[in-house]
């Protein structure tokens, strides 16, 4: 598998997840499984930030590191825009396209 490159593009992410996917055997996960995932990923992140901002959590609960979670999502959303063949970054620039031409009220 390829280093993802020091200034990657989008692209390169979501490519580099790609080959990351098939090189670690992942590649034969259902969507449903990996939008389990995802949620799964989302909730731990939620977690984290939670205890980053003091808020109480169970003390019993498995602890959380903020930047490994948000990167597990992260992660997770650009297997799902793989499996859709979604290019993420067009995605994005078309949406924020929409989007500024919103007009956003309190």
């Amino acid at each position: 598998m390829q280093k993802l490159k020091n200034d990657p593009t989008l692209k390169d992410y979501q490519t580099y997840v790609a080959e990351m996917v098939q090189e670690r055997g992942f590649d034969k996960e259902t969507i449903s499984d990996v939008f389990m995932l995802f949620l799964e990923e989302c909730g731990e992140l939620a977690k984290a930030a939670r205890k980053s901002a003091g808020l109480h959590v169970d003390a019993r609960s498995d602890r959380f590191d903020l930047e490994h979670e948000a990167a597990d999502v992260f992660i997770y959303l650009l297997d799902i825009c793989n499996h859709f063949n979604v290019d993420l970054e067009k995605a994005f620039r078309s949406k924020e396209e929409l989007n500024s031409k919103r007009v956003w009220t309190k």
